[in-house]
Parts: C-alpha cells; sequence; structure tokens
C-alpha cells in the first residue's frame, strides 16, 4: 500500500486536480519517497510499455540467438501483437467467468462493507486531528486491475472545500492510515478480490467533518497532547 500525499512522493506535482475524486492508474506516474525495492518492482509492473517489452523476450532472443532468424521475427508482428494480448488479457486479468468465480455477490458485498466500516473511522480520526467542522472527506482507495501479481493498492484523503485536492497527510495521519485502515478480517488481497469481482478498481469512503462527534474530537486532542509531549529521560 502507498498513502498518496505530497510528503510520499518526489513528484507532487501530480496531486493537482479539477475534479473529485483523483484518479491515479493509467494517467500519471508515481515517483514514491523511501520505497522499498518491493513497492518500485510493483510500480514498474503497472507500466504497460515494459510489460509489453516483457512479453516481446522470447522474439528478441530469438532473433540474437540466430541470424537466420533475425527477419522471420522483425517481420511478424502480427504474432507480436497476440503475445502481447495473451498475457495483458489471459495472463494479467482474468475473464468475465473468471472475476466471478472469485467468491459470491454476498462476500464482496460484505468486504466492500468492512472497508466502508474501517474507513469511516480513519475519516473520523483525520477529521478530529485537525478539528475541522465543515466540508466533506473523502477516502480514496483504488488498486491495480492486473489480478495474477500481488495487488498494488494507493490509498489518498481528498476533499472538494475550499477546492478539489488531495490533503497533505502527516506522518501520524499516514501511520493511522497503515495501521486501521486493512487488518486480518480485510487484507488488501481481499478487497482486491472483491473489486476484481465488480470490476470496480476506485472505491469512495466519505464523511462530513461536522458530523465527527465530542467525544472523537477530544480523544483527538488527547492524542495530539501527548505526542507532542517529549518523552521523560531515563534515570
Amino acid at each position: 500500500m502507498l498513502v498518496v500525499t505530497r510528503d510520499t512522493l518526489r513528484n507532487a506535482g501530480v496531486l493537482e486536480t479539477r475534479s473529485l475524486p483523483k484518479k491515479f492508474f493509467g494517467r500519471v506516474a508515481l515517483v514514491p519517497r523511501r520505497a522499498g525495492i518491493g513497492l518500485w518492482l510493483r510500480l514498474l509492473v503497472e507500466m504497460q510499455l515494459l510489460r509489453y517489452f516483457a512479453a516481446l523476450i522470447p522474439f528478441i532472443l530469438l532473433a540474437f540467438s540466430s541470424s537466420r532468424m533475425a527477419l522471420p521475427v522483425t517481420q511478424a508482428p502480427l504474432a507480436m501483437v497476440l503475445l502481447i494480448g495473451v498475457v495483458e488479457l489471459k495472463v494479467l486479468r482474468l475473464s468475465d467467468r473468471g472475476r466471478e468465480r472469485l467468491m459470491s455477490e454476498d462476500e464482496a458485498a460484505r468486504r466492500l462493507d468492512a472497508l466502508v466500516f474501517r474507513g469511516r473511522a480513519v475519516l473520523r480520526k483525520i477529521a478530529a486531528r485537525r478539528d475541522m467542522a465543515e466540508g466533506e472527506l473523502a477516502l480514496v482507495v483504488e488498486q491495480s486491475e492486473l489480478a495474477r501479481v500481488p495487488p498494488l493498492t494507493l490509498v489518498s484523503i481528498q476533499s472538494a472545500h475550499p477546492g478539489p485536492h488531495v490533503l497533505d497527510l502527516d506522518p501520524e495521519e499516514r501511520a493511522l492510515i497503515e495501521r486501521d485502515l486493512f487488518g486480518p478480517e480485510l487484507t488488501e488481497k481481499m478487497l482486491h478480490q472483491a473489486n476484481l469481482r465488480d470490476g470496480q478498481m476506485i472505491r469512495e469512503v466519505r464523511i462530513e467533518a461536522r458530523g465527527v462527534s465530542a467525544h472523537a474530537r477530544l480523544a483527538a486532542w488527547m492524542d495530539k497532547r501527548a505526542e507532542s509531549q517529549p518523552e521523560p529521560a531515563e534515570a
């Protein structure tokens, strides 16, 4: 999972938007800060041109292995297109029947309900931390449509007040999302399967800031106060 905000990206300019929800897959290339090798490799898999190149590696190897095969290989564009199509549509994606076999409609709905429940809890805590009294917050969870690779999840907090924008999240807010959004009863993979089942890879969870309870605001204030206090020195 990548929490998408200004501090987690080297190219934060891609966050600019005129409409919500702001989508990322297939529209912009994200360059994360301090990302591990696993996340970098997964982001590379999302690059369509690299996937095409990888699919054509057998043709490239065949052309370089024998001078007699070089010309026939370069004159077989239809075979190349067919191979790319097989990899993209059959290997990396599921057919309609394959998506239906992932789970029942009721199970997919249960997992999406869990996302709404957990997402609203996260949004309430963030709204309370910021002492927001008006406007709407949306937690946007976008996942890759590639099925047979580990899921890649982009999570952002977006708002239309005072204008459409992606929120700048501080380290505590990012840690809150990473800790509370997913868990044993709803993992990224479980949500990915539900999204594939429905054919919808982006989900929104919304709350009105004015609906956040006084109790939640008090708890957030106490948490922030505890964070700001220095730890006692060891004797």
